[in-house]
């Protein structure tokens, strides 16, 4: 089964990435076609510069279908396009220095300071040590860890969240136009987690890099996604496209059982309260406030705790716009799905 997804995601084109294609990808075992880690006939597509997110239960294959792409792992059927050339044409050096990795446990060098660990490409690449550090610092800072600070400290010295910023920075060094990240904000606590996700969320605006991020989580994958892919056991593509999609439209039971009974709530995380239609009011009194990047999930949570029929949302300039109902929450899943990150 083939997927075009262009029509889908807001970030398609931008120059930061290169378009990714899976074209009948299978990889098969000893041990059968069925066995964990197998990939059978998978194929989509993610236009450049946009985060598609691989999601499923342990053993479907995502992890196999992501080494795939810089052949940490080759195919056993079906091709890999990176800007429509075929990953197996190019040399495999050429073609790893050209895609950032990152890995749940981050894997920096210990006897490198973090700098060192930042530059490791650029200086495989032979880039001047001026050009070097110049890059390092620029990176650091962009994903909060303050060169003066860190660059000559060691990765023993930094804690689980800074580590795997300077993963991430690592990864964009050479400034690549492909990203692979697998599971990558899984071995921190859930607030560190979430301001990672958050961060990392920030620098895709800003790089809108082409993104393939492997997880487990649901709840990450609509977070994180523009796309999503569900894989199931034996490696197969159960569903692929957008989160308001899949969670509006499971395509199967198995896809409706993994995304949950509760996925009109998620639905909710995807959506602001700058997208929702507010109601007129009076002169509202102690009633909650929420901004318009408050999510309508947590809107609504507050307002059940709460126990009032409203919130006041506010426009950029914190100004009152209207009224925030639960009763217009609910409405709002009919609408049209607002644009994704990247947009």
């Amino acid at each position: 089964m083939t997927v075009d997804a262009s029509g889908h995601a807001g970030a398609a084109g931008k120059a930061g990435g290169a378009s990714l294609e899976f074209r009948g990808v299978t990889k098969r075992y000893d041990s059968g076609v069925g066995a964990p880690g197998a990939v059978n006939d998978l194929s989509f597509q993610v236009p450049a510069g946009t985060i598609c997110v691989l999601v499923g239960p342990s053993g479907c294959g995502k992890t196999t279908s992501l080494k795939m792409v810089n052949r940490l792992i080759e195919p056993s059927a079906g091709e890999i396009l990176l800007d429509g050339v075929n990953v197996q044409s190019q040399p495999v050096t050429a073609l790893r220095r050209r895609i950032g990795y990152v890995i749940q446990q981050v894997g920096l060098f210990p006897h490198l300071t973090i700098g060192r660990n930042v530059a490791v490409v650029p200086g495989l690449e032979g880039w001047s040590s001026q050009r070097q550090r110049a890059r390092t610092q620029e990176l650091l800072g962009l994903v909060g860890l303050d060169p003066r600070r860190y660059e000559n400290r060691y990765p023993n010295q930094l804690s689980g969240g800074e580590r795997q910023r300077v993963g991430v920075a690592r990864a964009l060094a050479a400034d690549p136009p492909l990203m692979l990240m697998d599971e990558p904000f899984a071995a921190v606590d859930p607030i560190v987690r979430e301001r990672l996700q958050d961060e990392f969320l920030r620098l895709q605006r800003e790089l809108a890099k082409t993104i393939l991020f492997v997880t487990h989580d649901i709840d990450e994958a609509i977070k994180m996604g523009d796309l999503i892919a569900v894989m199931q056991e034996g490696g197969r593509l159960a569903q692929f496209g957008p989160p308001d999609e899949i969670l509006a439209h499971p395509s199967s039971e198995f896809v409706a059982r993994f995304v949950g009974e509760d996925r009109g709530l998620k639905r909710l995380s995807l959506r602001t309260v700058a997208d929702l239609r507010v109601e007129k009011m009076g002169r509202p009194v102690g009633l909650p406030r929420f901004t318009p990047g408050t999510k309508l999930r947590d809107a609504l949570a507050i307002l059940l705790v709460a126990d009032t029929r409203g919130g006041i949302a506010l426009d950029e300039g914190g100004r009152p716009r209207g009224l925030v109902t639960v009763d217009a929450i609910a409405s709002s899943l009919t609408d049209d799905p607002p644009a994704r990150v990247g947009a």
